[in-house]
Order: C-alpha cells, then sequence, then structure tokens
C-alpha cells in the first residue's frame, strides 16, 4: 500500500558523536514543518522518537487535528502505547531537561486519551519518512 498523504509525520535524531537529539514533525503531504524541538544534550535516538511522537500527539489534540500520524519507531509507538518510556539511558546532570521532558510527556499521556492513529512508517517500501533529518 501508500501512505495516508493528509497525515503528519515524525522523527527523531541523534547525533553519535555529541549525543544530542533532536525532532521535528512535518505534514507528510506538503513537508510543511509544524514544529522542530532541539537540540537537547545526552539523549538517545529512541528518547528523541517518543517525545516527537508525544509532541505530535499533543499538536493534534490542541488543534482539533484527527490526522493520522506516522512513525518509523516501533519502540515509541510501544512506549507511547505503554504511556511510559521504558529508556535504560542513564540520568545526568547534563540531560535533566531531557528527563523533565520525558515525565511531562508521560504525565500528558495519562491524561489524554488522544483520537489519533498512530501509523508505522513503512521505510523499506515508501523511503525515508517525510520528516527524516537526512544525515545517514
Amino acid at each position: 500500500g501508500e501512505p495516508e498523504l493528509e497525515s503528519i509525520s515524525v522523527d527523531g535524531a541523534w547525533n553519535t558523536a555529541t549525543g544530542d537529539i533532536e525532532y521535528r514533525c512535518v505534514h507528510t503531504r506538503t513537508g510543511e514543518l509544524l514544529f522542530a524541538k532541539g537540540p537537547y544534550t545526552d539523549g538517545t535516538n529512541n528518547i528523541a522518537e517518543f517525545l516527537g511522537l508525544v509532541h505530535a500527539l499533543a499538536h493534534c489534540t490542541k488543534n482539533g487535528l484527527l490526522s493520522p500520524i506516522y512513525t518509523d519507531s516501533m519502540t515509541a509507538m510501544s512506549w507511547v502505547k505503554r504511556k511510559k518510556a521504558f529508556t535504560k539511558h542513564p540520568r545526568s546532570e547534563w540531560n535533566a531537561v531531557l528527563f523533565d521532558m520525558i515525565n511531562r510527556a508521560e504525565q500528558w499521556l495519562a491524561t489524554n486519551e488522544p483520537t489519533n492513529k498512530i501509523l508505522k512508517w513503512e521505510t523499506e517500501a515508501w523511503g525515508e519518512i517525510k520528516a527524516d533529518f537526512g544525515r545517514k
């Protein structure tokens, strides 16, 4: 099949040299940037993907958007479904901001019931997700 183009796509990025992470969200059909956050110090790609997906859900809820949301991260999908980031990344003084963001994301998931479908982006069939940072 083909992706639903009237949707939004979210992706996270992790810089292997610095450990910095960031994420962004775009309209799948047009590529219009809806939001971008980061870089943040001392994270993981899974944390970036999770925060991006929760931010996309909150964005849709706040703006009354019923669009499906694509992610290429099965881990982020699982963490959102379970309403908890199961990261084993150690907390440090460098990533305190990230862990605060994770706590707020988990709190948002615990107190909201978003209705947007979360769909897996099929990279092998469709190429890189539209929100990809293009740094591979």
